[in-house]
């Protein structure tokens, strides 16, 4: 039994979720919407060019959840999931994820996107382990800060080793599935590392790497990556 280990954005799902959330709160008029719209696309830009200031996004990404109750804030996400969600997960996805669970691997997403956004969408998936950006919750209320060190980049690296830890697994035998040269610490830690519609760098970096290179955007997923 080893370790399968996903992404989130732009690898299970056909988009990026913390980006799509900042859009709906745009558009159901949550935010402001100019300023956040244009904020919004401009970390996601810095994001994508591998110069994201995660504790600068955060900082802006987590202010909703301050300013807003938190039955309201599940509602809008339940309505965020079903409206927006739902329609960009991907069937070849979900065939991945069962493959793995019929090989008896222990399945884990791990994300820089917020648990609150993340967790009902892993468990659409019906992945149990979840790593991700934990926003702070003190007496029934979000603050707006995060716990700990950000799921991102070297955090990702961080927060599955102390996982490991935690569970007693360990990365013999191990995956990891990503589409983003954000995720090389990761992808350069595990036995089996994937590059799924994979953006330019990682791309270059996988074939150089002569790691497989897949697409879960397609109904014909290859599989023979599988050892």
């Amino acid at each position: 039994m080893s370790l399968a280990i996903f992404d989130l954005d732009n690898t299970l799902i056909a988009d990026d979720s913390d980006f799509l959330w900042g859009q709906f709160l745009v558009d159901h008029g949550i935010v402001d919407g100019d300023i956040y719209e244009k904020a919004n696309t401009k970390f996601y830009e810095d994001y994508k060019q591998g110069q994201l200031d995660m504790v600068e996004f955060l900082k802006f990404s987590l202010q909703p959840l301050a300013a807003n109750q938190t039955d309201q804030l599940y509602r809008w996400r339940e309505q965020f999931v079903e409206e927006i969600i739902k329609p960009i997960m991907l069937k070849p996805a979900r065939e991945l994820i069962a493959k793995h669970k019929e090989r008896g691997d222990t399945l884990l997403v791990i994300t820089a996107t917020n648990r609150f956004v993340t967790e009902p969408i892993v468990n659409l998936y019906g992945i149990e382990h979840l790593l991700a950006t934990t926003p702070e919750f003190v007496d029934g209320k979000y603050t707006g800060a995060f716990v700990g060190v950000p799921c991102f980049r070297e955090g990702k690296v961080l927060a599955l080793k102390t996982w490991l830890q935690q569970t007693n697994h360990t990365l013999e035998g191990s995956w990891f599935y990503s589409d983003s040269h954000n995720d090389l610490p990761l992808l350069q830690l595990v036995d089996h590392a994937v590059a799924v519609d994979p953006d330019e760098t990682l791309e270059n970096f996988a074939r150089d790497a002569n790691w497989p290179v897949i697409s879960l955007r397609k109904s014909d997923c290859p599989s023979h990556h599988f050892k």
